[in-house]
């Protein structure tokens, strides 16, 4: 003769409501915005600053669809169709045959912010 099978449970799932609640109102994009100026202000305190025209011109956007959210940092310093970051960032060629190296400095103002992303998203999956 087979016998049943029991499941019991204990509790609610108040938490996880609460989360997918939150998700569901894009409350998370507040939190972005303030990860988007902080990534900002990082990246405009150590581009070089010869006339300061791009540390000025970062920015960031965020998009959000279905599947997916992103914050994306641009630069809008745009010479002759060159973007001046990349270029400072690469390296180009000069127009009398030299070239100037790159300078990585987008990476390393940048990890930070994302690492906090990272520590603050986990921090608030796992609090649930």
């Amino acid at each position: 003769m087979l016998k049943g099978i029991t499941f019991r449970h204990k509790g609610d799932f108040s938490k996880t409501e609460k989360f997918f609640h939150c998700l569901l109102k894009l409350d998370y994009l507040n939190v972005l915005e303030r990860y988007g100026r902080a990534g900002v202000s990082a990246l405009a305190s150590v581009t070089p600053k010869e006339s300061g025209l791009t540390a000025a011109s970062w920015n960031y956007e965020i998009s959000h669809n279905a599947k997916e959210t992103a914050i994306t940092f641009t630069n809008s310093n745009i010479h002759n169709g060159v973007n001046i970051a990349i270029i400072l960032q690469y390296g180009h060629g000069t127009g009398h045959g030299g070239y100037v190296a790159g300078r990585d400095y987008i990476n390393p103002a940048i990890q930070p912010i994302f690492d906090k992303i990272a520590e603050d998203a986990w921090r608030e999956v796992t609090n649930l």
